[in-house]
């Protein structure tokens, strides 16, 4: 994580935004809103760039061929490996809604050797492991894989834990830490909402 305390890339202000603002957060934020959640309010410093990695976000948050737990036991080993506080404090929000406890969200952290995790959970943590330091997967763990993803879930595992460490990597290095004491904007979207900020 930045060494900074304070944001490298201030957010947006609250108030009237700008039209390109709303279309690059088209479907992440309602019509009349007048604030950002977090960490939106970065990201919508640069609208292009926000609306065309949103766009391949929603595929892997909402259309993906993955499990919504497989997906966030994917997301939270990848913020654990890229020590991501913010992605990390949304995503545990998230898991809890897709049935995983929370033994097994703080066991996420030990990896996929820590006792306790089945044959496939454990390979899902030993692919993200694995991609995110070899930058590909062993013959071992593709074959894994295999006995429990089609060819689509294991190009949308791979894709998941590119574009969160992506994720990561540019909310560590803007400065986005969490605020412990606020909501946090997933909590919305748990309670039905919108979708997570």
């Amino acid at each position: 994580m930045s060494d900074a305390t304070e944001p490298r890339v201030l957010p947006i202000p609250p108030g009237d935004l700008p039209e390109e603002v709303r279309t690059a957060l088209k479907g992440w934020l309602r019509p009349d809103a007048t604030v950002v959640p977090p960490p939106l309010d970065t990201m919508a410093r640069h609208p292009d760039l926000t609306r065309a990695f949103l766009g391949f976000n929603r595929h892997l948050l909402f259309n993906s061929t993955l499990p919504a737990r497989t997906r966030e036991l994917l997301v939270l080993r990848t913020a654990a490996i890229c020590d991501s506080e913010f992605e990390r404090a949304q995503h545990e929000v998230i898991a809890k809604r897709e049935g995983l406890d929370d033994t097994e969200i703080s066991r996420v952290a030990d990896g996929p050797d820590a006792a306790g995790w089945s044959d496939h959970d454990a390979a899902l943590l030993r692919a993200t492991d694995e991609l995110l330091s070899t930058w590909t997967l062993s013959d071992a763990t593709w074959a894994q894989l295999t006995t429990s993803l089609d060819e689509h879930q294991r190009m949308d595992l791979v894709f998941t834990v590119g574009a969160y460490a992506v994720l990561a990597m540019g909310l560590n290095a803007f400065g986005v830490h969490p605020d412990l004491d606020a909501p946090r904007p997933a909590e919305r979207w748990v309670r039905g909402e919108g979708p997570p900020g």
